[in-house]
């Protein structure tokens, strides 16, 4: 059975027992505390801990995953993997063990004919909390599983909690033997890897408290509401369905390592070392094009660092494996073809989701490259120590600056017959790692304590947006905070965070900044508002100061926003949609956006794009949203459900989680996107919109920067100006004045180059009489000096060359010559083979005279540079080189 038909199976099985279906959530967590979904259950957490109501009391999924805390071990072994997705049931205060557990063992051992798994009922064993009774007793005695196939575990392995206070239970699990082919008999409390777990079972049931790991906190009590959250692994029981014996050999994997075999020659199965990276590289792969599907691009920290890791590292392998170009292509490809059936997004996404992942490629290839020849020189320096370890400060250089791979570097040093100091390696990756868990931590203690909101949100209900419609109106206020602690009341002077029952005031969201503006109470008292956010779904708490007077919980108010602020930022955020599909006119699908801030008069919009946008395409696109202008379209706000929003055409924001009925904003018959924010009513009123420019800020993603209005106004009679003054300047009509300044800067150009030739002339001219000057040191003919401060590097080095070559081959050789450029000392110094057979090496006397200079250098034995911060240390570093070449000599 194929994993489209076990997922397709799973979700007809539970919609068929009145579960409501929810689509799988994106990858990007909706989570402060995470990065990425690593769990069925994590988009139903809002609904388990009580802060936003479950669309219905039964639901099902298949949820999207990724955990990657073992990366490092995904390929050396069959059953750590980065991608997976887990099936699961759920229900909010409906059926409980005894209704969880018939519908498992149902689906699970059901004929395949009868819409089931078709399972062999005698091999399944079961798992069940050593206390809880009343589920061993339902599998023993409704179910009819012998007591010989069920087995009582503890807290760690048959206890579920999400690791904070709130909710949690006993755990049954449903195994899965595979036979005696893989091990000894006695159940999964003996043998997991021959018994597998295919189906946890979780029945919220108790409140526990604070406290560290798996079992060390106390249960607080009995639930009043019981919930079930359920978790099968789809790969799994693909495993099991399709008769294989790793999840690696199953359809949406296998068919990934047959397509590196055919790039690379490389048979899976061969040997040990190329298995591990094939299954890396179909891992890897497969986890690669389903974050970038959900929107994430390659980047040097959170998501988009994991992303940028896991791509790296199935490049790197390919190329173990004997690829010597691009793959990622032709691979990215069989994922898309073989998973586009469960996630028909990876179709309509094609074309963004490869441009991102070969745009990473062709970057990667780029660093191996820079980082081979880091490694060369490092290897170079190592053996001119005498030296046959590459310390473990180099390769972590490699890795950390140049994402240099270490199974890379120490194939490659043990080619030039260098060993690698993998513990000092290992030892500074820890440090690293201690280092992102202690900020980690951090961040995560760091959020504010949300009780406070919820408790509000729990009396008082959510908070009712009148924005839409109104600037301003009757409120009555129903919570306050004070310094962030809760309280009935609050006096002139303090910071205040206020909850109302009802607000004209956005909160941020959406990219779009909050309202500024006024809260007046009956009393007289005034709260000035300086920003609204929503910490909970639904409330939205107006942060700001008391101006005077006494504020106090259930006092009635009267709201009103800034006016002329909403209305700059409505123009912008109309601008942003016009922006966002006049890109995607001219650029295509791929201009997908990634980001973006409506501020008052100006935007900035993020987009995917691989490359920058040329000129003249950003001119088209300008003109093509001013001239929307110019048509006086109306802009018109529909609430409706999400699948007819998706029928008709609406754009959705990648990441952003969308509630089954959704906000649609249409400008005409130009843009149509699912959006929150406040808007103009017709474009006319928007004036101009004028592109600044864009730029990268990340990997595959650009971003305009724009003004709108009086702003956009305002920058173009400012450039105006500009332009007048360079008339008067240069003398010529605006057309002219591109031609007449590019003229200027050539003549420019030519004087400055014909400046250095002389500067160049003057310097060389000063060889013949150096090398006759050379000084006798035991043998060796020594020529130092200082020549006029300003010579570049360029000059100084070409100097010290002729002088060497006027010197003759036969006698050994030494020219150190010294100039100061822009207040700093830099030193050039060359050798002759004749110098250097007596041990004089440019790199060691470079050495020596920049430590004097107070700086540092190197080079080749040949020749070398090097430079300081002491200019008055010029002659002593000249005598420090003669002693060495004395001493040498």
């Amino acid at each position: 059975m194929e994993s489209a038909e076990i997922r397709r199976r799973w979700l007809s099985f539970f919609e068929e027992r009145g579960h409501t279906v929810v689509p799988s959530a994106s990858l990007i967590a909706d989570d402060p505390t995470l990065l990425l979904i690593n769990a069925g259950m994590v988009p139903f957490k809002p609904y388990f801990l009580g802060e936003t109501r479950p669309p219905a009391p039964r639901v099902t999924s298949v949820q999207k995953c990724v955990r990657t805390p073992d990366i490092e071990e995904v390929g050396k072994t069959t059953r750590h993997g980065t991608f997976f997705q887990m099936c699961g049931n759920f229900s909010f205060g409906d059926y409980f063990k005894e209704g969880a557990i018939k519908l498992a063992w149902e689906l699970l051992t059901a004929s395949q004919d009868d819409g089931g798994y078709g399972l062999d009922p005698e091999r399944l064993w079961i798992t069940v909390y050593e206390q809880d009774d009343e589920a061993e007793q339902i599998w023993r005695d409704v179910i009819g599983v012998p007591a010989e196939r069920i087995q009582r575990l503890g807290m760690g392995p048959n206890f579920w909690s999400m690791g904070v206070p709130g909710p949690c239970g006993p755990c049954s699990e449903i195994n899965y033997d595979r036979g005696p082919e893989f091990g000894e008999e006695g159940g999964p409390a003996v043998n997991d890897e021959r018994y597998v777990e295919l189906w946890n079972l979780v029945f919220m049931q108790y409140e526990r408290g604070p406290g560290e790991g798996k079992e060390d906190f106390p249960i607080l009590g009995e639930l009043p509401s019981k919930n079930i959250d359920t978790g099968l692994g789809l790969e799994r029981l693909a495993m099991i369905l399709q008769g294989v014996h790793n999840m690696y050999e199953t359809d949406t994997l296998r068919v990934v390592m047959d397509k590196a075999t055919e790039l690379t020659g490389v048979r899976y199965g061969a040997e040990h070392d190329s298995d591990v990276s094939l299954r890396v590289v179909a891992d890897h792969i497969r986890t690669s094009v389903m974050l970038i599907g959900d929107g994430v691009t390659p980047g040097n920290e959170g998501r988009g660092y994991v992303l940028r890791r896991i791509m790296r590292r199935a490049i790197r392998n390919m190329r173990l494996l004997g690829a010597t170009g691009p793959v990622v292509a032709e691979l990215a490809d069989v994922v898309i073809r073989t998973m586009g059936e469960q996630y028909p997004e990876l179709v309509t996404e094609r074309t963004r989701i490869e441009a991102v992942a070969l745009a990473e490629e062709a970057r990667f290839l780029k660093t191996l490259n820079a980082g081979t020849n880091v490694l060369d020189g490092a290897v170079s320096e190592a053996k001119q120590a005498g030296s046959t370890v590459l310390t473990g400060d180099k390769a972590f250089l490699l890795h950390d600056t140049w994402g240099f791979p270490i199974d890379l570097t120490l194939e490659m040093a043990a080619e030039q017959g260098l060993s690698v100091d993998e513990d000092g390696f290992r030892r500074l990756m820890k440090e690293q790692r201690d280092r992102a868990k202690a900020d980690a931590r951090a961040k995560k203690t760091g959020h504010a304590d949300l009780s406070a909101y919820r408790e509000v949100a729990d009396t008082a209900g959510s908070t009712d947006f009148t924005g839409y419609l109104a600037t301003e109106g009757e409120s009555t206020v129903v919570g306050l905070l004070v310094d962030g602690v809760p309280s009935p009341a609050a006096v002139e002077g303090d910071e205040v965070e206020v909850v109302l029952d009802r607000t004209p005031f956005y909160a941020e969201g959406g990219g779009q900044l909050a309202d500024q503006g006024r809260i007046r109470l009956d009393s007289g008292a005034v709260i000035e508002v300086r920003d609204v956010q929503q910490p909970v779904p639904g409330v939205s708490v107006h942060k700001g100061s008391v101006q005077v007077g006494e504020v106090t919980v259930g006092a009635s108010a009267y709201a009103a926003i800034d006016v002329t602020r909403r209305r700059a930022i409505a123009r912008a955020h109309s601008a942003t949609h016009l922006t966002h599909q006049a890109l995607r006119d001219a650029l295509g699908p791929t201009a997908a956006q990634a980001g973006s801030e409506n501020s008052p008069g100006r935007f900035r919009f993020d987009f995917g794009s691989p490359a920058a946008v040329p000129g003249t395409v950003l001119t088209d696109v300008e003109q093509r949203i001013n001239e929307v202008l110019s048509r006086e379209l109306d802009v018109q706000a529909e609430v409706m459900s999400l699948d007819e929003a998706k029928k008709q055409g609406a754009i959705a924001e990648f990441g952003e989680k969308y509630g089954e009925r959704v906000r649609v904003v249409t400008i005409g018959d130009f843009s149509k996107e699912l959006c929150g924010g406040t808007h103009v009513h017709n474009t006319a009123q928007l004036g101009l919109v004028k592109l600044l420019g864009e730029s990268s800020i990340g990997s595959g993603v650009r971003r305009i920067e724009a003004l709108v209005g009086v702003d956009a106004y305002n920058f173009l009679a400012r450039e105006h100006t500009v332009v007048a003054q360079l008339q008067e300047l240069v003398k010529g009509r605006p057309e002219e004045l591109p031609e007449k300044i590019s003229g200027m800067l050539a003549k420019l150009k030519d004087a400055e180059k014909e400046i250095e030739k002389f500067r160049a002339e003057k310097v060389l001219a000063a060889a013949a009489g150096l090398a006759d000057g050379a000084k006798d040191v035991r043998g060796t003919a020594l020529v130092t000096g200082q020549v006029p401060d300003g010579t570049s590097a360029d000059d100084l080095r070409k100097l010290v060359l002729d002088v060497r070559g006027r010197i003759p081959g036969d006698r050994p050789a030494v020219v150190a010559l010294f100039t100061v450029a822009n207040g700093r000392p830099l030193t050039v110094i060359a050798t002759n083979e004749a110098a250097r057979e007596r041990g004089l090496k440019a790199g060691d006397l470079v050495r020596t005279a920049a430590k004097t200079l107070g700086g540092g250098g190197g080079g080749k034995p040949d020749v070398a540079q090097g430079g300081g911060q002491d200019p008055t240390a010029v002659d002593e570093a000249a005598a420090a080189v003669e002693r060495l070449v004395a001493e040498t000599s």
